[in-house]
């Protein structure tokens, strides 16, 4: 199948194509994202109306929608212009009003003339003890009864389109909905109770009770299913292809990791061996490895992944690590340096700052093999570096390195494996969404030795008091961080808190005890100021949020966020993890201005009460979606119309695990559930999911 299937042509079709949309509704339907029928299907009601008839108006409550049939009584004009204009009508049990705003009598006669019988339906209100209805929805003839639906659908609106736009305009494209074959399990489907495809469409525009509008009703969990199997095969097939690609067998003997495992003063813990023996069976079988090591702040990725580097170091080839900034290469090799010597392993670093002979001389050695692991930064990508047999990429910190440079890494040697690691936890249902295509290895517990951090909540307003505190801090020899917030989006106006934040402090603490880093700074500044802190030189550092990425100073043991209530959960968890690191015990002060509201104490204080970063990420997805937490804009998240990533974890990994198994039973897709599943395809706009296939 190369083309798009027929029998969903027209799903596909101008939206002029539909019942009541000219070009004007179709401009304005683009504000909510429907370009074409299958938009608008894919557009589920929020609420739901009862528009049931009843017997009377007496009993409803305020603002109450009731449907009634009345005979109509006497017209009372409006007293003055623009003023009520009244009408009396009387149901089978009481008498009520129908009040209309700048009406016009002539029409209101033709409407509702007197004597006869309507049949209204609107919001009930109570003027002086009087029922009345204000601008009735509608107003129908008793043969016209069947013009409104006893379960009125609401969807969602932008300016200019009405309810009854939609849904005159969805019945037309529900109109037009083919049967399909079924993509779903069979088994799956009769676990769940799921509809077909087109019955759980019509199903999930027709609700019947607030509960069907309801994400677990079974007609809505379906149609979100789809989306999500939909999402899941396409990181599948970009999985599969990527593992039909051969690798290399690089089996590790263990002995320069058995040197280096002996000089530490701890033994790894569960989760690091499992992780290493998860990663070596990888790199092992015939396949590409392509697998994200996540790690919670301070489990232990760096050993895990130096450990790996040596591995393919056993097997006769060369190992990278790449970090995002030359800071955190330079910091990788400073801690690896001491693991390297004892394994007898040439260790090298190389970023943008080698210049001249010295850099010929590294990429000289290193493409003759004498440099046995190297560490660097984005300048490894220049089409010079050339290694001798590169087995194995490491990638620090995920976010800043996309998929197109995984891959330009992999062509820098034979088959390479591909480790990343990432700091950040990330709740499962986003690593699903995110990292599908990867296997992911977690570090969830913590070496022995790391103190517990305490963690405290204080208000802006006792400033003065953590400045007094900073002081005995400092004078005990220890150090501290304190990160300003970016409160505006303008980073001008940060670096002017920034600043003022380290004169303040610079006052009351000394001439050069404090320094400052920030993100407008030229690299080579910010380096030297980090490198003045890492050597104690300076006690206090004041930053932006540059800091929360892998800096490692063991002497600092106070970290002051202010404003701690405008950054995300998962950020103030890495920020807290950057003390902790020496012997000494550490305080992270979380710094609010008052008042803080209840959604802003609850998030403050889940990092009071745990260290556990998989805890809190998963609460800051609950309080602040997903969007926000991995920044959407950078995040790579698909945009789901029906699916919600944050409350169906459950479904997602359903999905994950149905497409895995789906491809390797059917890699092309060619049987009967397969071919359907293409449709699926097809129907999700997953172009690169079926442009691998036909290519594959």
């Amino acid at each position: 199948m190369t083309g798009r299937p027929e029998p969903i042509f027209p799903l596909f079709a101008g939206l002029e194509s539909l019942d009541g949309v000219g070009p004007k509704t179709a401009g304005l339907m683009a504000a909510l994202g429907v370009e074409k029928p299958r938009d608008l299907l894919l557009t589920l009601p929020h609420g739901v109306v009862d528009r049931r008839l009843r017997g009377t108006v007496r009993g409803a409550e305020p603002a109450q929608i009731v449907s009634v049939t009345v005979t109509v009584g006497a017209h009372r004009p409006a007293r003055r212009k623009g003023g009520a204009y009244r009408i009396d009508v009387t149901d089978a049990e009481t008498a009520f009003q129908l009040v209309f705003f700048h009406a016009r009598g002539d029409y209101l006669l033709r409407l509702l003339p007197e004597g006869a019988r309507r049949i209204v339906s609107g919001k009930i209100e109570y003027f002086d003890a009087m029922v009345q209805m204000v601008h009735p929805d509608h107003v129908l003839a008793e043969t016209e009864a069947g013009d409104i639906a006893p379960f009125e659908p609401v969807y969602p609106l932008t300016a200019g389109v009405t309810q009854k736009v939609m849904y005159r305009a969805t019945r037309s494209a529900l109109a037009r909905v083919p049967d399909l074959d079924e993509w779903i399990d069979p088994a799956l489907q009769a676990r769940e109770g799921w509809p077909g495809w087109a019955q759980a469409l019509r199903t999930a525009h027709a609700p019947e009770a607030p509960e069907e509008v309801r994400a677990d009703a079974p007609a809505r969990a379906r149609l979100a299913y789809d989306e999500l199997l939909a999402h899941q095969l396409t990181l599948a097939v970009a999985r599969m292809q990527q593992r039909r690609k051969t690798g290399r067998e690089t089996r590790a003997d263990g002995r320069l990791q058995a040197r280096v495992l002996a000089a530490l003063p701890y033994r790894p813990t569960g989760a690091q061996t499992r992780a290493l023996r998860e990663i070596a069976d990888d790199m092992a079988g015939p396949h590409r490895m392509n697998r994200l090591l996540q790690g919670d702040v301070g489990a232990g990725k760096t050993l895990v992944a130096f450990l790996t580097l040596l591995g393919a170091v056993e097997a006769g080839g060369q190992g990278v690590l790449m970090a995002p900034t030359e800071i955190l290469a330079r910091q990788h090799l400073e801690a690896l340096r001491p693991l390297a010597e004892a394994a007898g392993v040439v260790l090298a670093v190389l970023t943008g700052r080698d210049k001249g002979a010295d850099r010929r001389a590294k990429l000289e050695a290193l493409a003759q093999g004498a440099v046995q692991v190297l560490i660097g930064t984005h300048a490894v990508f220049q089409k010079d570096v050339e290694f001798a047999d590169l087995r194995l990429a490491v990638i620090d910190e995920q976010h800043r390195f996309g998929v197109s440079q995984r891959l330009e890494l992999g062509r820098k040697g034979a088959a390479v494996d591909v480790l990343v690691m990432t700091a950040t936890p990330i709740p499962r249902s986003l690593a699903l969404a995110q990292f599908g295509d990867m296997e992911v290895s977690v570090l969830d517990e913590k070496p022995p030795g790391r103190q517990p951090i305490k963690t405290a909540l204080v208000s802006t307003e006792r400033i003065d008091e953590v400045v007094a505190r900073l002081r005995a801090v400092v004078a005990d020899g220890r150090q501290a961080y304190w990160v300003c917030p970016l409160v505006e989006e303008s980073e001008a106006t940060d670096l002017i808190a920034a600043q003022q934040r380290f004169l303040h402090l610079r006052a009351a603490l000394g001439e050069g005890v404090v320094g400052l880093v920030h993100g407008q700074m030229p690299p080579a500044e910010k380096d030297a100021a980090m490198a003045r802190f890492q050597s104690g030189e300076t006690s206090v550092l004041v930053a932006t949020t540059v800091i929360e990425v892998g800096v490692n100073v063991p002497n600092a043991t106070i970290m002051v966020v202010e404003r701690a209530e405008i950054f995300g959960l998962a950020q103030l968890h890495q920020l807290r993890g950057r003390v902790g690191r020496g012997s000494a015990a550490s305080t992270c002060l979380l710094m609010y201005q008052p008042p803080l509201n209840e959604g802003g104490r609850r998030r403050l204080e889940v990092l009071r009460e745990t260290e556990d970063g998989f805890r809190i990420a998963e609460t800051d997805l609950q309080l602040r979606g997903a969007g926000d937490l991995i920044g959407t804009a950078q995040s790579g998240l698909p945009r789901f119309r029906i699916a919600d990533v944050e409350r169906q974890t459950g479904l997602m990994a359903t999905a994950q695990t149905d497409a895995r198994k789906l491809l390797a039973d059917d890699p092309d897709l060619n049987s009967a559930r397969g071919r359907a599943a293409r449709v699926l395809l097809w129907l999700m706009e997953q172009d690169k999911a079926i442009q691998l296939l036909s290519v594959g």
